[in-house]
């Protein structure tokens, strides 16, 4: 896999006392997070549809393209998917008795169409 660019910034990192806003001290980001459940919504509009037809971006070469054109290797420890331009591996999944395992590593983002 290709090494992503390093991203220098020209400005430099807020201290913490810096981001502080509110006579409580909390910075506005504390005041604007909440747990994960939060995203329950959206997660499951993310996760029903048939993900054959997102597009994923390999994070090895770039190429962007349906999951279902990826080549899969299917077997008794998991399915590996790679990339058909560079066969670089975009995204791996392992069942266990309790719990379905995704390692999506392999792609730098994965776009799924919502309903109109």
């Amino acid at each position: 896999m290709k090494k992503p660019p390093d991203r220098k910034s020209g400005s430099a990192r807020k201290t913490g006392s810096a981001r502080k806003s509110g006579s409580a001290g909390k910075s506005e980001s504390d005041a604007k997070r909440v747990d994960g459940n939060a995203a329950a919504g959206i997660l499951s509009e993310l996760f029903v549809p048939d993900l054959t037809v997102a597009r994923a971006k390999c994070a090895s070469c770039g190429a962007t393209g349906a999951i279902g054109v990826l080549l899969v290797y299917a077997h008794g420890m998991g399915t590996v998917m790679r990339c058909p331009i560079c066969d670089g591996v975009v995204m791996r999944i392992a069942r266990t008795p309790t719990h379905l395992w995704l390692d999506a590593t392999g792609a730098t983002s994965i776009a799924v169409s919502t309903p109109r």
